[in-house]
């Protein structure tokens, strides 16, 4: 079993027809980076469970919903009376989607920490649920605790900016994960934030030294790069008619931990012995569900009859 740590909330997404300059309708569509790869896990058929604490307001019903109807375990879900979390989503002509984030005193914040269960082989942690106290903390104590253990590790963090107070701080606490990560996957944007303006590869290779098996770049359209002690193995993007790009960082984070975990690959020496035909795979892979993701609106992941 993969443990997904992290928040789930809800993206307020405007209505396609909304003419230039109004304010149009938004549609509330379930989401978050963490939850959106327990979503991904879950329809491609993987044993994945859920690590957060929802609403039990509507919102939270409808994810805790969502997350049990894509054969998600929610024994690790907690929940309590604090609303959900919002992110308002803009998006640009080409789909790409920029967010404002409500998050003061959501349930997103206050998750406590749970031991896992004893099937867990491997943990994904990232975005909010690495930077919003007093849940941050936990999940960083998690993940420390189960490296410690031998679990395989899974890191994406999905720089929100807005919402990063101490750039500085965040940068040097990210260091600081690194020895304990076997698998990193970070957006070429986000690279370069985390670089503080520095070359994307060249920081990946660093990043790489510094613990990971692999550091897996998005670059969107322009397909993933791994990054390995070997050195760059690279595959182009799939095709597809672009709803928006809500999820698709995710669905691939998803997809990847998918295809090490059918491949028995779901810890860091496995991860350390793929050469360069099993990269393409994995890659090509996560490229074809990102492909079906962007292809409808919100964070729609594939299931599994879909890629086969």
């Amino acid at each position: 079993m993969i443990v997904i740590g992290g928040e789930a909330l809800v993206d307020l997404v405007p209505d396609p027809s909304t003419a230039d300059g109004e304010l149009g309708p938004l549609h509330p569509r379930l989401g978050g980076g963490p939850y959106n790869v327990a979503i991904a896990l879950g329809r491609l058929g993987v044993p994945v469970a859920f690590f957060a604490r929802l609403s039990t307001d509507q919102f939270g019903d409808k994810l805790l919903e969502r997350l049990r109807s894509s054969e998600v375990d929610v024994d690790l879900v907690q929940r309590g009376p604090e609303p959900t979390t919002l992110a308002v989503v803009g998006l640009a002509e080409d789909g790409s989607a920029r967010y404002s984030f409500h998050t003061e005193g959501t349930a997103a914040r206050f998750v406590a920490d749970r031991p896992l269960p004893a099937q867990a082989t491997a943990l994904c942690l990232g975005t909010l649920g690495m930077v919003l106290e007093p849940g941050a903390s936990v999940y960083e104590e998690v993940l420390f605790r189960e490296a410690a253990r031998g679990r395989f590790v899974a890191l994406d963090p999905n720089i929100r900016a807005d919402l990063i107070a101490d750039p500085d701080a965040y940068r040097a606490r990210f260091a600081s994960w690194l020895p304990s990560v076997g698998l990193l996957k970070v957006s070429d944007d986000d690279a370069e934030w985390l670089a503080d303006g520095g070359d994307v590869l060249a920081a990946a290779r660093e990043w790489q030294r510094r613990g990971p098996a692999a550091v897996v770049l998005t670059r969107g359209a322009d397909g993933l790069t791994a990054v390995t002690g070997d050195g760059e193995v690279s595959v182009a993007g799939v095709r597809a008619e672009v709803a928006d790009t809500i999820g698709a960082g995710d669905t691939v984070q998803g997809a990847l931990l998918a295809w090490l975990h059918r491949n028995d690959a779901l810890s860091a020496d496995a991860v350390r012995a793929l050469d360069r035909e099993q990269w393409e795979q994995a890659l090509r892979f996560a490229a074809a569900a990102a492909a079906v993701t962007v292809s409808r609106p919100g964070a729609e992941p594939p299931w599994a009859a879909e890629l086969a």
